[in-house]
């Protein structure tokens, strides 16, 4: 058996290729949206490529399935109470899906969404009765389960799901212990709390160390599956929606996106309420960038924050490298993002001969920033972290709104101070300077390398005290 795991970091994404050497059949499962890695090699491989496998409607990405259908010929596959605009085949519990020597069995697992399955693998030149994997989807991650509160969930409570979750899990316990477990995400995903670094396990290992798989009652389960989740961002209501429908093609929408931009063209877009997002490091942006940008570095959590800091229904122009325009513009499609104007011919050279349109952000290094703070003008500090990250040691006196929240709540950041961001690591204080900067505010400082720079410098953190409001 061939079975290949794709994992797409950015997202924190597993998808999966299954294989029969024999037949040349094939099977890929949770696709991201642009398929080619999939399509080379299943080329490479000689096979045919004949189901895709939805494991659930994800929330925090479009999936690839429309991609393959279209290009590839494959049959879509969902659980019976999935409902699509597209054509699939519903399968039901125990239904198999024969490759030749290879077999998938469906098992009906709801409780991360109701429509939820997981696929038993069977090597049956091994064994037809002992798996040789499941894929879990979003029910059983490595060290943790899908949680049952996201909004995507429609029509269901988190109760009633957690409750189908509670039950799901108990079924997969009972695998054998040598089966390999593969989830479609790993950590850093918001769809748990304290996902794996690893990508692969067994049922044995989880047994034993995934705090959700330990026996207890239902009522403490739903408990412990609920407290201390990350706030999803808006856009997974969107895509769990999206993936429902039925849609152009990735190649189809990128052939409307790229298009170059002149600046006059790009400075009316933005005056009629178009989104401008520069996809360079920190560094660069900050150092000179189109007023009424907003910064979402490509080389971090990219799509994520767009996800959570752009609209998808209103224009977006790409401000980026040259080179990197198709790449930025791709990763917003993979969440949905469709609506890509064009990016800005020549990137920032564009405005070489038009200074009157630059701005800038001033970096402070954390020992500059501590000097500042001994000042009676001292400027206030605010912490763009999430609330759990705080907990492991603030600046004193500053002031914690999460990223997601801060144009909610910029009512809260002072105007008559300097205002020194600071997140983890600088990539999400870029971001939330340059959202500050498009609401008019001028007196900002971006803390170079965040809260790890000023503990590797020495300098002191609090960690009982709450946060102050301004």
């Amino acid at each position: 058996m061939f079975l290949k795991q794709y994992y797409l970091a950015c997202l924190s994404h597993a998808s999966y290729l299954i294989a029969d050497p024999r037949t040349k059949m094939a099977a890929v499962v949770d696709p991201q949206r642009d398929v080619e890695h999939y399509l080379q090699d299943l080329s490479e491989g000689g096979y045919t490529l004949k189901y895709v496998f939805l494991t659930h409607f994800h929330a925090d990405f479009l999936a690839g399935h429309i991609e393959l259908r279209n290009r590839a010929g494959a049959r879509i596959v969902m659980g019976t109470r999935a409902e699509a605009e597209f054509d699939f085949a519903a399968a039901r519990e125990g239904e198999r899906f024969e490759l030749g020597d290879v077999r998938i069995e469906i098992m009906e697992t709801p409780g991360h969404t109701p429509e939820g399955i997981s696929l038993l693998v069977f090597d049956q030149t091994q064994s037809d009765s002992v798996p040789h994997a499941v894929l879990t989807g979003d029910t059983l991650f490595i060290g943790d389960v899908g949680r049952p509160d996201l909004l995507a969930s429609i029509g269901v409570t988190a109760d009633e799901l957690a409750e189908m979750l509670y039950q799901s899990l108990d079924r997969l316990r009972a695998l054998p212990d040598s089966t390999l477990v593969y989830p479609a995400h790993g950590a850093g995903s918001m769809c748990g709390k304290s996902l794996s670094q690893e990508t692969v396990s067994t049922i044995g290992e989880q047994k034993r160390f995934n705090y959700a798989l330990q026996p207890m009652s239902l009522d403490e389960f739903k408990r412990l599956v609920t407290m201390d989740q990350p706030e999803a961002p808006d856009y997974f209501v969107y895509d769990a929606i999206k993936n429902r429908q039925e849609r152009p093609g990735l190649d189809e929408t990128l052939r409307q996106s790229l298009r170059p931009l002149g600046l006059d063209e790009v400075l009316k877009l933005r005056d009629q309420g178009a989104q401008l997002v520069d996809v360079r490091d920190a560094a660069d942006f900050e150092g000179a960038y189109l007023s009424g940008s907003i910064n979402v570095g490509l080389r971090g959590k990219y799509a994520t924050w767009c996800g959570t800091i752009l609209s998808h229904d209103q224009p977006i122009v790409v401000i980026a490298e040259a080179g990197s325009e198709e790449e930025a513009t791709m990763r917003l499609g993979r969440i949905g993002f469709d609506n890509v104007a064009g990016y800005l011919r020549d990137g920032l050279q564009a405005l070489e001969t038009h200074p009157e349109h630059l701005r800038g952000i001033p970096r402070i290094t954390a020992a500059a920033l501590a000097e500042q703070l001994q000042a009676q003008d001292a400027p206030l500090v605010l912490d763009v972290r999430a609330e759990k990250e705080r907990q492991g040691g603030f600046i004193a006196g500053s002031l914690n709104i999460p990223l997601s929240q801060l144009r909610e709540r910029l009512t809260e950041v002072p105007h008559d101070r300097t205002v020194a961001v600071h997140c983890e690591g600088g990539y999400r204080s870029a971001i939330a300077c340059s959202l500050l900067a498009q609401a008019g505010r001028d007196n900002l400082l971006d803390v170079v390398g965040g809260i790890k720079a000023w503990i590797a410098s020495k300098l002191p953190t609090e960690t009982a005290a709450p946060a102050v409001s301004a």
